[in-house]
């Protein structure tokens, strides 16, 4: 029943009879261009004094109630629904696949009573919002948290690993992880370096996956980069391992909809804060493209790939996993006008077993003076050395993100290169560098022959030009 509510008085608040959240309400405001007309589901007001809506775009907008000049209820929306949903239906044709949910908003939807995305972690649930995914696998669903990616650390990786070894010694084909997006790429690296650190591949797929743009909104990208990844866990080629594609990342491959991109795991970085197509790869090139029509997925594997998969022999299954010392410190640091070598003394003295240092470009630290006017170079040339002397690893990276650390070009780079400074030759992606010291000094693995070595395709890129 339609009804329209006064939501003016003289104190510029709600009535008693003001929508309550979840009811559908057109509103008449008053706006710089004159009166203008919104409709959406109440949500509870973000500020005093406004009315919040979410409008059928999916985006939230709160207005002033000064602004508005009426409000009508045109009915009220359901709240997320909790009892009981529809069985699954079991089909012995199709593979397993177990999704663990760890956080995002990726297997979440909107709940419009509180306005409020909520996880969707119940296997029933996830088909009952995207029913195409029983056509593409029996699904299972885990609930490992329900946390923001920024918030994630080393056990939480472990807790991953565990889960989806259960899932494969369960007889599982597939696992997809979801993720949030902010530091889906580190903990997409951790797995591939506990499942492949060893020269071994996992015994299925595994894909990581997230979503930039929330369920309840219009330009979301989460159902197709979910059908896509359950369909990469599902119908993929078996791990190789040298390809990094022992565990692969599944996102859209554009800003647009219709494709997603598989890229290897440990090659990969989130390089937008807000775009679909945030996650490009670093020093390689995609494994494959997922095309989603009609809820319909199909994969084409890249040329490299293929020829990969073709001419080399994968490599053994993995049956156990390595884990993650959660203990482990790791100091990072940038190289630039800024780097002293106090902030260096002073992090050695809380215990860190390693330090890295985004150099720039091709790697280069600020450690000489050759103009006697910068005498802090010196002594952060001193404070490294103390610290390679005390047996402690400095690692350079690259904070160009392309291309490589190549410290034979430049005198300063064999200067470092002399001084005992790792990193020399790596191509592997910044922060896949830091999760794979991680892992060694977790393995009781020298970190000087583990950022040498190819451990699990990290290595084994080619360069762009």
């Amino acid at each position: 029943m339609l009804r329209t509510v006064d939501v003016l008085s003289t104190s510029r608040e709600y009535m008693v009879d003001a929508p309550t959240a979840g009811q559908r309400v057109k509103v008449e405001l008053n706006s710089h261009n004159g009166p203008t007309l919104v409709e959406g589901v109440a949500l509870h007001p973000a500020a005093k004094n406004h009315i919040t809506i979410k409008l059928v775009n999916g985006y939230n907008a709160s207005y002033p109630v000064e602004e508005i000049l009426s409000l009508e209820i045109l009915g009220s929306t359901p709240a997320v629904v909790e009892s009981s949903p529809p069985q699954t239906i079991t089909d012995s044709s199709l593979p397993r696949v177990r999704i663990l949910h760890t956080g995002g908003t990726i297997a979440s939807k909107v709940d419009y009573a509180t306005g409020a995305v909520v996880a969707r972690f119940e296997p029933e649930e996830l088909i009952a919002t995207l029913p195409e995914l029983t056509e593409l696998a029996n699904i299972e669903a885990v609930k490992l948290g329900n946390m923001f990616s920024d918030d994630i650390r080393p056990q939480h990786w472990n807790a991953i690993i565990q889960a989806s070894k259960q899932a494969f010694d369960d007889g599982c084909d597939g696992v997809v992880v979801t993720h949030g997006t902010d530091t889906l790429h580190i903990s997409s690296a951790a797995l591939s370096f506990a499942w492949g650190g060893k020269g071994e591949a996992p015994p299925g797929r595994i894909a990581f996956v997230g979503s930039q743009r929330s369920s309840d909104r219009g330009s979301s990208d989460a159902s197709e980069n979910l059908l896509s990844a359950v369909h990469w866990a599902a119908h993929g080629p078996a791990p190789h391992g040298d390809a990094g594609d022992g565990v692969v990342v599944v996102m859209h491959a554009s800003n647009n909809d219709g494709i997603c991109a598989v890229y290897p795991g440990i090659g990969v970085r989130k390089l937008h804060s807000s775009r679909r197509d945030a996650f490009q790869p670093v020093n390689c090139e995609p494994l494959a493209m997922i095309t989603v029509e009609n809820g319909k997925c199909s994969h084409a594997l890249e040329e490299g790939y293929q020829a990969l998969l073709d001419t080399n022999t994968p490599r053994q299954a993995c049956q156990s996993p390595t884990k993650y010392e959660t203990s482990v410190r790791i100091a990072q640091f940038i190289a630039g006008p800024w780097l002293h070598s106090e902030e260096i003394e002073a992090i050695v003295l809380t215990g860190v077993q390693a330090i890295i240092i985004q150099g720039t470009g091709l790697g280069h630290l600020p450690i000489e003076d050759p103009e006697k006017d910068a005498p802090e170079n010196t002594k952060v040339w001193r404070a490294l050395t103390r610290c390679i002397n005390r047996e402690i690893p400095v690692v350079v990276t690259n904070q160009c993100i392309h291309g490589p650390v190549d410290m034979n070009v430049y005198s300063k780079g064999r200067k470092q290169m002399q001084m005992g400074v790792l990193g020399h030759g790596s191509v592997a992606a910044p922060d896949t560098v830091i999760v794979k010291v991680h892992w060694a000094l977790s393995n009781r693995m020298e970190v000087k022959d583990a950022v040498a070595a190819n451990l699990c395709g990290e290595g084994n890129n080619l360069l762009r030009a």
